[in-house]
């Protein structure tokens, strides 16, 4: 069983690699779905871990179908993380009826050159999950990320275990979104996947430096050591 952890910085990253996981997904803005992190933070993660990072790839927050812009400034990112030594990177696009964008993820894979190619939840949202499944097959993609097209991986944990089942070992289906220790050997029982996706994170608040302002505080997330050797611990 392996555990990915999503990561927005470079504590958490540390600490991911220090509860166990054993790989990161890089990015920021979990807000908004996640977006494509600074390069000093890419550069940063690469140098201090020692376990594989992988980075996403997505320009800006709403849909999947880009414009020939958007399609210039993914392919510059991906080049950027080839070339600066990340092991992979998470990508996804879509067209207008919600297929899979097979032209553009045949040059985001040509770009990635010999980088581990993920499939992000863009795949969440196309229409015909089997198909899509076949086609990332067909593309030689490595693994995909899914919350089997539900809002949580425990909803959507019967479409996964389908999606594990026709794989059959030739992609990674990784279950991911809201998955803690409480559910996560649930979910891997049910479907029967071997990688799983999750933050991990607890809020961190810190002084901000006006306590005569009532109610003002700072705060940020952050991966969280104990919650990821609990979900290890719940895998075991």
């Amino acid at each position: 069983m392996l555990l990915e952890i999503c990561a927005t910085n470079i504590q958490s990253a540390r600490i991911a690699e220090l509860g166990g996981a054993k790989r990161i997904e890089l990015c920021t803005g979990l807000e908004l779905g996640g977006l494509t992190p600074s390069y000093g933070l890419i550069r940063a993660a690469c140098h201090h871990l020692s376990i594989p990072v992988h980075v996403l790839i997505r320009p800006r927050e709403g849909n999947f179908t880009y414009s020939a812009e958007e399609i210039e400034i993914i392919l510059d990112d991906i080049q950027f993380c080839k070339e600066i030594g990340v092991q992979g990177v998470v990508v996804g696009a879509l067209t207008h009826d919600h297929t899979l964008d097979v032209g553009l993820f045949q040059k985001m894979t040509e770009v990635a050159g010999k980088m581990e190619v993920c499939c992000h939840r863009a795949f969440d949202y196309t229409t015909n999950p089997s198909a899509a499944l076949e086609t990332l097959i067909q593309l030689g993609i490595r693994r995909v990320l899914s919350s089997g097209q539900a809002a949580t991986a425990e909803s959507g944990v019967l479409l996964l275990k389908e999606m594990v089942q026709q794989a059959a070992g030739r992609i990674h289906v990784m279950p991911g979104a809201g998955i803690g220790p409480e559910n996560i050997r649930f979910i891997a029982d049910t479907t029967g996947a071997k990688e799983f996706h999750l933050t991990g994170k607890a809020k961190v608040v810190q002084q901000s430096g006006h306590g005569d302002i009532p109610g003002l505080e700072w705060w940020y997330w952050e991966s969280n050591e104990a919650i990821i050797k609990a979900a290890l611990n719940a895998l075991k």
